[in-house]
């Protein structure tokens, strides 16, 4: 199983609490993050795409870097990483995407990938002027075939004149092509969304957890698929301390300083898709009382050791490529997984 890092392209990370450490989405503090991971053999990465914060007394996501233009910087200052930047599907068009993944997969070939996302998050585009209105909760997908369609015709062929509901192209040239793959990776959790992950993607997220519910998301790739190979991969927050209770002391902490009226704001936000796929599901899962829930499978708290066994656990599960990893600390975090949990792993981190 593969490891790799969440790339914190969101100023504070995932954690919303004036507890837990701040740092802003600059290129230098991605790049550091980045370069370490390489280092302790990390081989993936991923960069959201956010267009608009959380605002609360933490001004949560209210400072975002762009993933596209970011991950081409940092590309050019790794040699082995390979990097997912998001795309959000109404914000910039399949043409001008497609040649602006050709143009980074030439930077770095082969380590360059896409993310794509069908953009739940009305507040960000309807500030835009780019929300379609809230009909398109139900039709993203739809929107989002015609947009992979024609980046695969772009990508193999270098033209594309595509008629569809959502876009019309008329000889509609690539320019500059590239020999080198572009992987494309998509978070879709729901049956709509594997579907689509597994017709158009390489990678598919998923926060499942035990092996019954990996062998489902497998399997509903598979069916997908149609003999394409579509791998899963899935994230879990590692924090870690010298001891298992330090560890619990140190979640306590950040939830002491829960910003309330951030997470009060991230599940509206969440909660105005009513058409009861992946997005409202996880508005209904949010605590907004707490930054960090202490039951929650995908964190993986406590000291090396015990962080370690959670991975081995995860890995012997089967089923899953790789996993990626945020962190409650970044630099000291992020330095302490590298130096004391990559040794106890028993399993090959770059395959």
């Amino acid at each position: 199983m593969k490891l790799g890092v969440f790339i914190p392209t969101g100023n504070n990370g995932w954690i919303i609490s004036s507890n837990s450490p701040d740092y802003m989405p600059t290129y230098a503090f991605n790049r550091d993050v980045v370069c370490r991971a390489e280092s302790y053999g990390f081989t993936l990465g991923l960069g959201m795409v956010s267009f608009r914060g959380y605002g609360g007394a933490t001004g949560h996501w209210n400072a975002t870097s762009e993933p596209i233009t970011q991950t081409a910087a940092i590309l050019a200052s790794t040699e082995k990483m390979q990097i997912f930047a998001s795309v959000g599907v109404l914000a910039i068009h399949p043409a001008m995407m497609a040649r602006m993944a050709a143009t980074i997969a030439d930077v770095a070939p082969g380590r360059f990938g896409l993310n794509i996302t069908t953009g739940w998050h009305r507040a960000e585009y309807a500030q835009m002027g780019m929300w379609p209105g809230d009909e398109y909760f139900g039709y993203r997908y739809d929107y989002a075939t015609e947009y992979a369609t024609i980046l695969r015709q772009l990508w193999d062929t270098g033209v594309s004149d595509f008629k569809g509901t959502y876009f019309q192209l008329d000889d509609c040239r690539m320019g500059f092509r590239t020999d080198h793959p572009i992987k494309v990776a998509a978070a879709g959790a729901s049956e709509r969304g594997r579907e689509f992950a597994g017709r158009f993607a390489d990678y598919n997220f998923t926060m499942a957890s035990d092996a019954e519910s990996l062998a489902t998301a497998n399997a509903q790739l598979k069916a997908a698929a149609q003999g394409r190979d579509v791998r899963v991969l899935s994230t879990r927050t590692v924090i870690l301390d010298d001891t298992d209770d330090l560890a619990q002391k140190k979640i306590e902490h950040y939830n002491a300083g829960s910003d309330v009226e951030a997470l009060t704001n991230q599940r509206g936000h969440y909660a105005v898709d009513s058409t009861g796929t992946s997005s409202s599901a996880s508005a209904r899962a949010l605590k907004t009382h707490q930054a960090i829930d202490p039951a929650n499978p995908a964190l993986f708290a406590g000291s090396p050791r015990t962080v370690a066994t959670k991975l081995n656990e995860l890995a012997a599960l089967g089923g899953l490529d790789g996993c990626l990893m945020d962190y409650d600390d970044f630099v000291g975090g992020l330095n302490r997984f590298g130096q004391e949990v990559v040794p106890l792993l028993d399993f090959d981190i770059t395959r």
